[in-house]
Parts: structure tokens; C-alpha cells; sequence
């Protein structure tokens, strides 16, 4: 008989959850409040972003679906940071907001049995999990159960001093579940994230926004490019100005952010426009971007502009904004507050250290985006399946990252955001390159099928073939071929030049090298953007992957749970936030807060003698 697998929610980390583990041959049931709210797009319309379209090429390179399914509902794409270096460019797609979750449960029902429910309880044997109890007394067994809950956890829903029990509009809240983790030793927060307003978009000035164009029309996800794309919608940039401010200043005495109504902390990076005119006094407006919910809708996403406020101050807010006068508001903003269990308490598999058998994926963590709760459905749902955690490094994954930052250092009091800075081998984790560092863990772990891989076999091998070309391929400085670059609009040659070595000029391009030799080989964009960057940076790549080297030396010196951190050297302070923290190994210790390096080189030496 296959494991039985339970999903308790079916968001973007129940989905990739429930599919990672059918994938691998797993019996798989979610359980989730509403069949129609599969997937759904619960904020902002979009998927990928700075460092968030990293994972996105990741889950997909994982064999996850979440990129296949924006691919095919993708209304705009843009490429953000264009301008400045590789390591922190990444891709953001408007979807459809119907299109989208329709895509997934689609995936989603025909790789897994589906109950529309609530459950009340996680049961367990013996300290391990053996299943869930619905809220109807139905009991079903299972051999893992991964927990997927987002904001429902106990949620509360904030607009002004209006209160209402739910995770978001239209959903109730678990509080049974709350409480039955509570019983079960979890250590359990409060966070709390926020949603804008959304207007008719039949009421917008458009004429006196700014428009914001797509910036690459065939862009994708995907390995697997989409045959066809929707129609192209564009976006609309607005801003406040010093009338909005006042308005938000003279109702900070009702807005629950300000008057304790609201306990838990909500993601800095992310702020509502009452944290930001107070944080950002000095701002004399702020950006605003105008985001079309999907091509069957009128409603348009007022994407920074999150707000808990009074219903009718966000009246006079949004119509305070030039080209919003007039505007009408069909859904106002509010304030969600939720439950969170401590991270710390999981595995690099995301499976509870004192329950087996029991994951934990998403918001529940403490996390916030629909990128990071995926990433984390997926490796869950890889280990849960496997029995054994599914590990990527931080040296091979933002998704690497993302977990170790969580499981290492918590969360820190508000909800953790996947930025490029928080990476430190980014050049290395960029998104052309996700294919390379993951299908084949992918592959070996019975993640991808054949189409995929093969696939990804036959870049591999375009990609030798065009470096090998480049470095025996060389041009030498006589007339003809000086006029050949003449020609092109190229800086001469002085010497006899590989097109390796030429390649490391900013200014040629596959294109321009296509006119300076007969015989260039005939390969797809992705391939030549990979060989310019390969020969281009071969330098940085090296001196990183040294660096990388490293950590993974760190990252396998193991640290047994039953150590004393009481060394000769280290301080009580630092010994205690390692026995609290009880990493696992040398590079876990060596990125906690406050564990200075000189301890990490006595960490070293001692276990270096031990061993």
C-alpha cells in the first residue's frame, strides 16, 4: 500500500504539498474549508518578484507547479532590476486572479482526493502522527500530515474597529485546530499581514496615470515554456501626496495598527500605508501601482497601499490619489491576524522535531508571500513523502536559504520575506541557472518525468557544445575582419581573440557574434544567455563556487544533540543561544544571532578533537 498522505489546506503550500508527495507515489487527501477557494490569489494578483521569482524557477526546476501554472495565466511580465547585476535580477508576473487558482485545482484533483472541511484535530500515537479528526467527527488516518494553514489558524480580520473571525474575506477561521496544536506542545505567535483596497476599474482616470508597459512579452516561469499566453493587460503607476497623509494621520486614533487592537507584528517590508507615512514622515508621496485583477473582472489591485483603516477613511484616502477621484471601492482593505507555530521546532525537512510525522508549510511558519509558502509546500511534501528530509543547501537554493533562515533563526517577531540580500552565494542562485542546480536532485528523487528531463538533457548538452565553440574559436585583427567589426558597431581587436575571451565585453551579444562568424552554432535564447553568462563571469563564478565550497564544508560538520555548548572560550551568553537553538551543525551555529566567529572557531577545534 502507497503512504497515506493528509494536506490540511490547499493554498500555493498545500498544492505544491499534496503534488510533490503524488508525484512520488504517495496516497494523497487534502482537506481544505472550499473546493472554489483552491490556490486562490488571496492579496495581490501576481507571482515571482525580487528574490520571489528565484523560488518560482526553483519549484518548477523541482518538478512544482506553481510556474507552469502562472505561465499559462500570465497577464503581464516584467523583468525587475535590469540594470544592475545578475545576482539580484528576477522576473514578476501579473496572473489572472480566476485563471490562476482554476489552473491549480486542476493539477491539484487529479493527482489527489479532496474533502471539503474543516479539521479540528491532529491525532497522534505514541508521540506520532496517526491521522486527523474533522470538525464532523470523521477520522481519517494517515502516516504524515502536513500542516498548511496560511492565516486561518484562530484568524481575525481588522477594518477599523470592525472585528470579524475569519483568515480572509469569505473563509472562517480554525480555532479548534489552534487549539489542538497548543495540546500538542507547539509553540504558537501571533503575526499579522494586510490587504488593500480594490476599485471598479470602470471608475479610474486612466488617462491621468502613468502607464507601465510589459517589459518582456514571452517571458515564463517555466523550463517548460507555455504554447500560448493570455491577451497582455497593463498596470498603471499612481501616488499619494500630502492631502492622503493627512487624512491617514488625522485616523490613526481608529486604526487598530495604532490602538493595541492589532497585537501581532506584520511584515516590515511589506507595511501598510498608515506604518509608512509614519515611518517615512519625510516622504512627500508614495508609489502606487494600479494592477487588473484578470481579464473577466473590473476589479483593479491597489498594490501598495494596504491598509486596516475605517472603511470610509479609505473612501477619502482613495480619493485623494489624482486619477482616483472618482473611484469606487467593491472590497476595502483590512488587517488579518493569525496564528503562527515557532519554526525553530522543525527539521531542514520542515517535519516537527518532537512529532513525527507531522510538517509544517507556509504562513504557519511565520512566512509571508505566496512564492516562500509554496517553496515550502514542495519540500515538505518531498520529505514527508520520502520519509527522510529533502535538504537543499544554502549554497544551492533560495529555497536553501529560506529554510535555514527559518528552522535556524526563527522568524524574529514578523512575518520573514525571501530577499536576495539574505543570500549569500546569490550570484551563484540566480534564476537562468535554477535548471542546472536542481533537476538533477530533482531527477533522483523521482520528481521530474521524462519529457522534462530530457528536456533539460539536450540544453545541457547545447551548452557544452556552444562553449567549446567559443573557446576554439578565434578571430584575428587583418583587414577583413577589423571591417567585419567596423561593420557591427564593435570595438576592434588588437590581438588574436577567442570568442570566450571576447565574450566578456558588455557590449556583444549572441546576435552581434552571429555577424562576425559563419559558423555559429544555432541554439535557443535560454542556451546562449546561459554560455554569455558562463564565459562572461567565469571569474566571480569561480572565486563563488570556492566560497560555496566552504559552506558546505560547514554545513557537514554535524554537532550531536546531546553536546554541551559549555566550552572553555565560549561565554555563557553565546552558549546559551546555542543550547536554545541546538543547531545541527557548524554552519547552523555559525549563523545564529549573537554567536560571535571567534566561538564558531572553537566550536571547530573542539569538534575537530572529538572527532
Amino acid at each position: 500500500m502507497n503512504k497515506r498522505i493528509i494536506v490540511i489546506g490547499a493554498g500555493h503550500a498545500g498544492c505544491e504539498a499534496a503534488l510533490a508527495a503524488a508525484r512520488l507515489g504517495c496516497d494523497v487527501t487534502v482537506v481544505s474549508l472550499k473546493r472554489a477557494h483552491i490556490g486562490r490569489l488571496s492579496c495581490n494578483p501576481a507571482i515571482g518578484g525580487l528574490a520571489k521569482g528565484n523560488l518560482v524557477r526553483e519549484i518548477d526546476a523541482m518538478g512544482g507547479a506553481m510556474a507552469r501554472v502562472a505561465d499559462v495565466t500570465t497577464l503581464q511580465f516584467r523583468r525587475l532590476n535590469t540594470r544592475k547585476g545578475l545576482a539580484v535580477r528576477s522576473s514578476r508576473a501579473q496572473v489572472d486572479i480566476h485563471r490562476y487558482p482554476a489552473e491549480m485545482a486542476r493539477h491539484l484533483l487529479a493527482a489527489a482526493d479532496f474533502i471539503e472541511g474543516e479539521v479540528a484535530e491532529v491525532r497522534t500515537t505514541g508521540g506520532a502522527v496517526c491521522g486527523v479528526t474533522l470538525a464532523d467527527g470523521a477520522m481519517l488516518d494517515a502516516e504524515a500530515v502536513i500542516l498548511t494553514t496560511g492565516t486561518f489558524l484562530s484568524g481575525v480580520m481588522h477594518c477599523g474597529d470592525t472585528e470579524t473571525v475569519g483568515g480572509r474575506i469569505g473563509d472562517t477561521a480554525a480555532t479548534r485546530l489552534s487549539r489542538c496544536l497548543l495540546d500538542l506542545g507547539l509553540r504558537l505567535g501571533r503575526l499579522k499581514t494586510g490587504t488593500t483596497p480594490r476599485l471598479d476599474g470602470r471608475t479610474v482616470d486612466w488617462d491621468r496615470l502613468q502607464r507601465q508597459v510589459e517589459t518582456v512579452e514571452d517571458g515564463h516561469f517555466s523550463f517548460t515554456p507555455p504554447a500560448s499566453r493570455l491577451p497582455p493587460l497593463d498596470c498603471y503607476i499612481a501616488y499619494t501626496n500630502a492631502t492622503s497623509h493627512d487624512i491617514v494621520r488625522a485616523a490613526l486614533d481608529r486604526s487598530p495598527l495604532f490602538t493595541g487592537q492589532i497585537t501581532g507584528r506584520g511584515p516590515r517590508y511589506c507595511p501598510s500605508i498608515e506604518d509608512k507615512i509614519i515611518r517615512f514622515a519625510d516622504r512627500p508621496r508614495h508609489q502606487l501601482f494600479l494592477e487588473p485583477e484578470g481579464l473577466d473582472t473590473d476589479r483593479i489591485y491597489i498594490n501598495g497601499l494596504s491598509t486596516s483603516l475605517p472603511a470610509e477613511v479609505q473612501e477619502a484616502l482613495v480619493h485623494s490619489i489624482p486619477g482616483l477621484e472618482r473611484a469606487a471601492i467593491v472590497q476595502h482593505g483590512y488587517a488579518v491576524e493569525y496564528d503562527f507555530a515557532d519554526p525553530r521546532d522543525l527539521t531542514h525537512g520542515l517535519e516537527h522535531r518532537s512529532i513525527p510525522g507531522l510538517f509544517l508549510a507556509g504562513q504557519v511558519n511565520g512566512t509571508s508571500g505566496y512564492e516562500e509558502a509554496a517553496a515550502q509546500g514542495l519540500i515538505a511534501g518531498l520529505s514527508a513523502a520520502r520519509g527522510e528530509p529533502v535538504r537543499l543547501g544554502r549554497e544551492q537554493a533560495y529555497i536553501g536559504v529560506l529554510i535555514d533562515d527559518l528552522v535556524t533563526r526563527g522568524v524574529g517577531g514578523e512575518p520573514y520575506r525571501m530577499f536576495s540580500s539574505r543570500a549569500e552565494h546569490r550570484l551563484l542562485l540566480r534564476e537562468d541557472n535554477a535548471d542546472r542546480r536542481l533537476m538533477p536532485l530533482a531527477r533522483s528523487l523521482g520528481a521530474l518525468d521524462d519529457a522534462v528531463w530530457t528536456a533539460f538533457e539536450a540544453r545541457q548538452d547545447d551548452i557544452t557544445r556552444c562553449e567549446a565553440w567559443c573557446q576554439s574559436t578565434a578571430f584575428t585583427p587583418d583587414v577583413a575582419t577589423l571591417n567585419q567589426f567596423d561593420a557591427a558597431g564593435l570595438t576592434r581587436i588588437r590581438k588574436k581573440t577567442t570568442i570566450a575571451e571576447l565574450m566578456r565585453r558588455p557590449e556583444i551579444t549572441w546576435e552581434a557574434l552571429g555577424a562576425l562568424a559563419d559558423d555559429q552554432p544555432a541554439v535557443s535564447a535560454v542556451v546562449a544567455e546561459q554560455v554569455i553568462t558562463d564565459l562572461r563571469y567565469a571569474g566571480y563564478l569561480r572565486r563563488e563556487a570556492v566560497r560555496a565550497a566552504r559552506t558546505r564544508k560547514m554545513a557537514a560538520v554535524a554537532i550531536r544533540a546531546d553536546m554541551s555548548f559549555r566550552l572553555p572560550g565560549i561565554s555563557n551568553e553565546v552558549a546559551e543561544r546555542l543550547e536554545h537553538a541546538q543547531p545541527e551543525t557548524l554552519g547552523a551555529a555559525a549563523r545564529l544571532p549573537g554567536v560571535t566567529p571567534a566561538a564558531v572557531d572553537l566550536l571547530a577545534i573542539h569538534l575537530a578533537r572529538r572527532h
